[in-house]
């Protein structure tokens, strides 16, 4: 059985596992019913295992979870925000595929 290294963010834990990660940390926010976010989650789990040491990736369900989508603006899913430091550094809305997520991620992530 593959162990997931997504760690699955709410309103409550957010601020906590975000903005004081030591790593770079990719938020896809989400939701059951989305097409899109299902193609994508096994694209997140794949970049999860290849970049475990550079990001953390976390999935919050904007339907359980209704302030940090509104405190962001998300108004379209799937969203992945970027975030180092407190700060959003960068953000992809929309399917996209593994290689444009590592593009994404390789174009931002200083190490």
């Amino acid at each position: 059985m593959k162990v997931t290294k997504i760690i699955e963010l709410t309103d409550q834990n957010f601020e906590k596992k975000v903005f004081f990660s030591k790593k770079f940390f990719l938020v896809d926010f989400w939701a059951d019913w989305c097409g899109p976010c299902k193609i994508l989650s096994p694209i997140l789990e794949e970049i999860a295992h290849e970049y475990y040491k550079k990001i953390f990736i976390g999935k919050i369900n904007i339907d359980i979870n209704k302030n940090i989508p509104i405190k962001f603006s998300i108004k379209g899913i799937p969203a992945l925000l970027l975030f180092n430091k407190k700060k959003i550094i960068g953000t992809k809305i929309g399917l996209i595929t593994k290689v444009e997520l590592k593009n994404f991620l390789d174009k931002k992530i200083v190490t």
